[in-house]
């Protein structure tokens, strides 16, 4: 493979809904650039994008695919992106290293739900894309209910370049408006003629230029006053004109192609050479490498994949991580198209390509040579909208499980595990039930671990609403030294701005505390507790506080009503007994951590769950469904209003009613809604909600018994 400078690279991901017809195209596309000598097909499973077992077993592209081919003198690096939303992961890390993108549309489909979502993704990336009208050679192909379709999503941005003549079972030809050439495919390797458009076409192709010279040339004053002088302009001024709206993201061309017959491919690879940005780093600096994809692949073991961002790499380029200090040296280049690795000897500026066998390089990370500390911003991937628990089924498994959930999460950033302490579960976080279950399939068949997915737990917190004491008694004797201590305290709410400066009625009699110390400690799970020492008369020795207070945070770790962390809380501690001999540290830790638990149940107490903004992104006829499901997950709406189509909705959901909510919401529009979800926080749980946690808590604990 010959070495590219960097103009002559091109960088395109290829975006839209699932079964588009991608990854077909890909395989063309390479086809023509001899990088593959003949074109798999997805039912023969040979494909060079889908080449795991898991997409062959479903048909579907499921990871981002990094590929190239090499045409007039041009590289073009593409990425084959996912069309699922569950799967977003590779369009987003797509639309971030490329420079453009070529948004495949199913011709018997039309505009659907992966080609609204890639296209808002495209737009806040400001990427310029090309529609590809894909298909077009299958029985329900309908080319102007796609072009309707395309305007309905995308306004006046999608611009007409190319026409079919014949879509349907009998497409081979379509006029291309640039070359004013009709071109017709004599077979299904792309051998194609062209001709002069037949004459009862003429009159459409040129009323179509016509308006194609006047949107070029109103993007250019010397062009706009060439236009009117002479009322005509060249192939060459009209790629210019065209450029201008299309960088900008103003102007969509529409392509037509059959990448199944190699129809159109040859002609979609020439506009993206002659009118697509060329990369835009920096060729005369130290050399700088973006890492965007991490994969473990048989035979090779772990592959690095990244764009030079500066400069130029070789190999035996000696580099350092910049997250890590850490330094790494470049042994073997490779250019990338699927499975197949083509070695080269260095790679520039703008180009993309893959290295083996790096110590610790993770997605996201910079590699730059000795002298440049330029570290480059990672690419921001959505935030989770499912989250479920997982288990090995034999608890032997269990180390084996936590080795593959990291390796799955370092190569799918959109994949977040976690281990909760508090809730003593391992929590998956991630795009859709889809995303979750082929982490499934692979944990199954790739790694041979039975496991278990399940609905998490809640983090709840439990709290006080009204002041209560009590005292509790530790009593040990058993033969040799006993155990003694006995603390007698008060625990109110802590309400901000409210204090109670230690003035209460207890047992109906006016009390006021003295106060001899206070401390305010924050909680690592959110709020604060506060402890006050009221002690006087030497009825507990000052040296037993902190045994106290260590008895108090245990109860504060799991509460009593079901387990969860307590918070907001103020702990008076204003009487107690000691013995002379038999009081020891662990009589007050036991001491403490009993009078506050009884204290508690007595305060009114409270189970706060929490609480998540929901804004969904939905079409206008699904309102009502996707409103009346809210309501029946206790949402509150917090608002509504309008975008580029779409009905914004706003509500507080408790994250309790939120499991599985991306697969009902999927069904709810025909997987045309998108949403996020972020903690804002915390509230009281209604009361017949608390009453069914706490029957739930006392029943495990009884089968724990």
């Amino acid at each position: 493979m010959k070495n590219y400078s960097t103009q002559s690279i091109r960088n395109v991901v290829l975006l839209g809904g699932t079964r588009s017809g991608k990854t077909t195209l890909a395989e063309a596309m390479l086809f023509e650039g001899k990088v593959i000598d003949r074109r798999g097909t997805i039912e023969a499973k040979n494909t060079v994008s889908d080449n795991t077992e898991v997409e062959q077993l479903y048909q579907r592209s499921i990871y981002s695919t990094p590929l190239y081919t090499e045409f007039m003198d041009h590289k073009l690096n593409i990425i084959d992106a996912a069309g699922a939303d569950d799967f977003i992961e590779g369009a987003v890390l797509g639309l971030n290293v490329c420079d453009s993108a070529v948004m495949v549309v199913n011709a018997g489909q039309g505009v659907e739900v992966g080609t609204e979502i890639h296209g808002r993704y495209a737009d806040k990336y400001g990427r310029p894309v090309i529609l590809a009208v894909n298909q077009l050679d299958t029985e329900k192909a309908n080319w102007d209910n796609t072009i309707d379709s395309l305007h309905q999503a995308f306004g006046s941005k999608p611009v007409i370049i190319q026409f079919p003549v014949n879509a349907g079972v009998e497409f081979n030809a379509f006029v291309d408006i640039l070359k004013m050439k009709m071109y017709r495919f004599k077979d299904d390797n792309g051998t194609r003629e062209e001709l002069d458009i037949p004459a009862d076409l003429k009159g459409k192709a040129e009323d179509m230029r016509a308006e194609l010279m006047e949107m070029a040339a109103s993007s250019d004053e010397a062009l706009m006053e060439k236009f009117f002088d002479a009322g005509e302009l060249t192939e060459e001024e009209l790629h210019k004109g065209f450029k201008v709206g299309f960088d900008k993201g103003e102007v969509y061309p529409v392509f037509c192609t059959c990448g199944k017959k190699d129809i159109g491919v040859k002609r979609l690879m020439e506009f993206i050479i002659e009118v697509a940005p060329s990369p835009k780093e920096e060729v005369n600096a130290p050399t700088s490498l973006f890492v965007y994809k991490t994969a473990l692949e048989q035979h090779l073991g772990d592959v690095t994949y990244f764009k030079v961002m500066s400069g130029k790499i070789g190999e035996g380029q000696d580099m350092t991580n910049m997250a890590t200090g850490s330094k790494e040296r470049i042994t073997t280049l490779y250019a990338v198209a699927g499975k197949k690795k083509e070695k080269v000897t260095e790679l520039v500026a703008g180009d993309m390509g893959c290295t083996v066998k790096l110590k610790a390089v993770k997605t996201n990370q910079t590699l730059n040579a000795p002298g440049n500390d330029k570290v480059i911003d990672p690419i921001s991937f959505p935030p989770s909208k499912y989250r479920c628990a997982i288990k090995a089924v034999d608890e032997k498994d269990e180390e084996k499980l936590g080795e593959a959930l990291n390796r799955a999460s370092a190569e799918d950033p959109t994949l977040v595990v976690e281990y909760s302490k508090e809730l003593k579960q391992t929590i998956l976080n991630g795009q859709g039930e889809q995303h979750i279950n082929i982490l499934k399939w692979n944990i199954n068949n790739n790694y041979k671990i039975d496991i278990e997915l399940f609905a998490p737990k809640i983090p709840y917190r439990e709290t006080i609403t009204k002041v209560a004491n009590a005292t509790y008694r530790h009593k040990k004797q058993s033969g040799g030294a006993g155990q003694f201590g006995e603390v007698t305290l008060l625990i109110e709410p802590i309400v901000e701005g409210v204090d109670t400066l230690g003035k209460f009625k207890i047992d109906g009699k006016e009390q006021v505390m003295t106060i001899k110390g206070r401390e305010e400690f924050p909680l690592p799970w959110g709020g604060k507790w506060e402890f006050v020492n009221c002690v006087v008369g030497g009825a507990i020795d000052a040296s037993f506080m902190p045994a106290i207070k260590k008895g108090i945070v245990q109860k504060l770790e799991e509460g009593p009503l079901t387990g969860s962390y307590a918070r907001d809380i103020r702990v008076f501690v204003y009487d107690g007994k000691m013995h002379p001999v038999d009081s020891k540290e662990i009589a007050f830790i036991i001491a403490g951590r009993n009078a506050f638990k009884e204290a508690f149940k007595n305060a009114g107490p409270k189970i706060m769950e929490p609480i998540y903004m929901v804004e969904i992104m939905v079409p206008g006829d699904c309102v009502g469904d996707v409103m009346s499901d809210l309501q029946n997950r206790r949402g509150i709406m917090e608002g509504m209003g309008t975008e580029k189509g779409f009905q914004i909705l706003k509500a507080r959901v408790p994250l309790a009613e939120l499991y599985k909510y991306s697969t009902t919401l999927s069904s709810l529009t025909s997987g045309r809604a998108t949403f996020t979800q972020t903690f804002i926080e915390y509230q009281q749980v209604p009361m017949d909600v608390q009453e069914k946690l706490l029957k739930a808590y006392e029943a495990e604990a009884k089968e724990e018994e």
